[in-house]
């Protein structure tokens, strides 16, 4: 089940709760022959169960269960995407797992011994969540829900957070949907891009330049600083990379963003945050947030 992004409603009908701006993942605990073993699924379906071996204490807590939420990486008290990217590089040992833990925040149940809960409001399955017995999965934790969603608005961005989910409580759980009894409302608007190219400096990636599928190529979008610092965003992007040797976008780019560029093959989509967009059609303050492997590229263009 997806958000539709939007204003935040208010009233009794809701329950508020922090938008982790992790991995969306759906954890799924399997018994056969007396053996129990964890499953982490993305929403586009990618396995990536050996990445966080940290979780799979989740089988020890539950037998057969299948819970929503996401995979978080905190540090200094706020979700590190930086650290994020840098866990799905490649499958981890659980010693490395151990020196940088993610945590698992859980925040729908959709099986439970069994029975199919996803026909249930989400008040019925919030109660069911909050009354399992977590306590043998050291890295799984609920996420909170509030009743306040103007407050924790509030209190998200003096943290630096993303910004809030407000779930409708009387809503069933609509697999694959995107469903207007979800609505994400964040701080910043953001938006899905596809990379299309970069300009290099000092054997690093300045900036991106992005855009989203149309036609026969990609419709410009602006140019993305990607942070020189953050070392292991530079590796995760670089390793994505598939150089091509001419620009995939449909339209000559502004004069000076494409000095130096180099050009890629139009796979790699990431999200940025940005503060709209201008009359030329391209983003307004564009800042990289994350690499978006749930995204296929000609999915790119939405919140």
């Amino acid at each position: 089940m997806l958000a539709t992004p939007g204003a935040l409603p208010v009233g009794p009908d809701w329950l508020y709760e922090v938008m982790w701006d992790g991995i969306r993942v759906l954890a799924e605990v399997r018994t056969e022959n007396g053996s129990s073993e964890v499953r982490l699924t993305t929403t586009d379906r990618r396995d990536i169960t050996l990445y966080f071996p940290e979780l799979a204490d989740l089988a020890q807590a539950v037998p057969d269960i299948v819970l929503d939420g996401e995979i978080v990486v905190i540090e200094r008290g706020v979700p590190s995407h930086a650290a994020l990217t840098g866990r799905l590089l490649a499958p981890v040992p659980p010693a490395v797992a151990a020196a940088r833990p993610a945590t698992f925040m859980a925040s729908d149940v959709l099986r439970l011994y069994g029975v199919d809960l996803t026909g249930r409001t989400l008040e019925e399955r919030r109660a069911t969540l909050e009354r399992i017995d977590l306590g043998a999965a050291s890295a799984v934790a609920v996420s909170p829900a509030y009743t306040d969603g103007a407050a924790l608005m509030t209190a998200t961005a003096q943290q630096g957070m993303a910004g809030v989910i407000a779930k409708r409580r009387s809503d069933p759980y609509e697999a694959g949907a995107r469903s207007p009894g979800w609505v994400a409302v964040a701080h910043r608007r953001t938006t899905t891009c596809v990379v299309g190219g970069w300009v290099p400096d000092r054997g690093k990636i300045r900036a991106l330049l992005v855009g989203v599928p149309d036609g026969d190529g990609l419709r410009y979008l602006g140019r993305v600083e990607t942070g020189l610092a953050v070392d292991a965003v530079q590796h995760a992007i670089g390793l994505r990379f598939v150089s091509a040797s001419a620009s995939p976008f449909r339209d000559p780019l502004p004069r000076g963003s494409a000095t130096g560029a180099r050009w890629c093959t139009p796979l790699l989509v990431i999200e940025v945050a940005h503060d709209g967009v201008r009359p030329d059609g391209t983003l307004r303050g564009p800042v990289l947030r994350r690499i978006r492997d749930d995204v296929p590229p000609e999915g790119a263009g939405s919140a």
